[in-house]
């Protein structure tokens, strides 16, 4: 579905990606590790349209979409829940979620209004509330609500829990995991490189732009080049 080829991306001087790939079939899962500053990001935001490569290919579903903008990405079927949620803070719970509503690019409705609201109740208490008025976890929920909306086919976290009280943690790993029972593909990023691998049937660890590690999960999961790769 997604095809990521030998990527190159700068920030003026700087080198960030090394001819990066990655593949993301339909109904899959990939996990994307790292340390801070090894450009898991950088990759989302190439991959997404927000930085051009240097050089290197984005295929989606054997199309050329290299450079493609945001918005395009997202009309093919791409959910982005960016690192720092990216609510928008003076509209309400129920506007940030309503604005963001369309059926997915094949016509289906799965995901609802109210199949949000029940997959996440807090956000049913807090529906006429301000995004700037939410807490972190609820913020995060809402991101994510908001994604769902738009019935995508991938579904992209950038640390999905960064920072987020352990009870919320907990609840945003059910919701991934119930996510990836309905079918839809995702592309995870978050420290905890355990639920990571729990979450995802493959994995990918970056290291100074390069990947240094890829496999499946149930391999790779407590295997020592992980953790050295990790630095836990």
């Amino acid at each position: 579905m997604l095809e990521v080829e030998q990527l190159h991306t700068h920030y003026g001087q700087a080198h960030i990606l090394h001819g990066v790939s990655v593949s993301i079939e339909a109904g899959t899962s990939v996990g994307l590790l790292g340390r801070n500053g090894m450009g898991k990001t950088t990759l989302i935001r190439t991959l997404m349209g927000y930085v051009r490569p240097t050089s290197g290919r984005v295929r989606w579903e054997g199309r050329d979409l290299t450079g493609a903008p945001p918005e395009r990405m997202a009309r093919l079927g791409i959910g982005y829940v960016p690192e720092g949620r990216g609510v928008f803070p003076n509209l309400s719970v129920r506007e940030n979620l309503v604005m963001s509503a369309r059926p997915g690019v094949n016509g289906e409705c799965a995901w609802t209004f109210e199949r949000v609201l029940a997959t996440f109740p807090r956000l049913a208490e807090r529906l006429s509330h301000g995004g700037q008025q939410l807490s972190g976890g609820e913020q995060q929920m809402l991101a994510i609500g908001r994604a769902l909306m738009t019935n995508p086919r991938l579904l992209i976290l950038d640390e999905a829990t960064e920072g987020l009280a352990p009870l919320v943690v907990a609840e945003i790993w059910r919701v991934i995991a119930d996510i990836r029972k309905t079918g839809i593909a995702t592309l995870v990023v978050d420290r905890d490189h355990r639920k990571v691998g729990e979450q995802s049937d493959r994995l990918l660890v970056l290291q100074k732009g390069r990947v240094v590690l890829a496999g499946a999960s149930e391999g790779l999961r407590g295997s020592a080049g992980l953790t050295a790769f990790l630095g836990v």
